[in-house]
């Protein structure tokens, strides 16, 4: 059995795609909520193992959009855990964990290929 874990934003219209493509298909999964637990450092860690950071952080959101320039120079990974951290929405949704490995964002195609 597979470990899932999907993190986002309730609310998010891509989150939702892809919880009732889950659901549909009866796959049971744990949804981490950033609004309601946040993420922690350790966590985006091991995602920046596995992705670019300019992969993890939606840069076409409003979350993005909204802040200020000198808060946008993401020079290293730290920077960008720090900003991540202090602005959750920021980060791709969904962030999608299976069996240690993580996938971004929603895609049919991607999640049958995952399942």
């Amino acid at each position: 059995m597979s470990t899932i874990t999907m993190y986002g934003i309730k609310n998010c219209q891509t989150m939702k795609k892809a919880m009732t493509y889950l659901e549909n298909k009866d796959i049971n999964y744990q949804f981490h909520d950033y609004k309601k637990q946040g993420i922690d450092a350790d966590t985006l860690t091991s995602w920046l193992k596995q992705k670019q950071r300019d992969e993890i952080i939606n840069k076409r959101g409003t979350t993005w959009r909204k802040l200020a320039e000198e808060d946008k120079k993401l020079d290293d990974d730290q920077a960008a855990i720090a900003l991540m951290i202090k602005q959750p929405s920021m980060i791709k949704r969904p962030a999608l964990m299976v069996d240690g490995t993580l996938y971004l964002g929603f895609d049919d195609v991607l999640y049958d290929a995952i399942f």
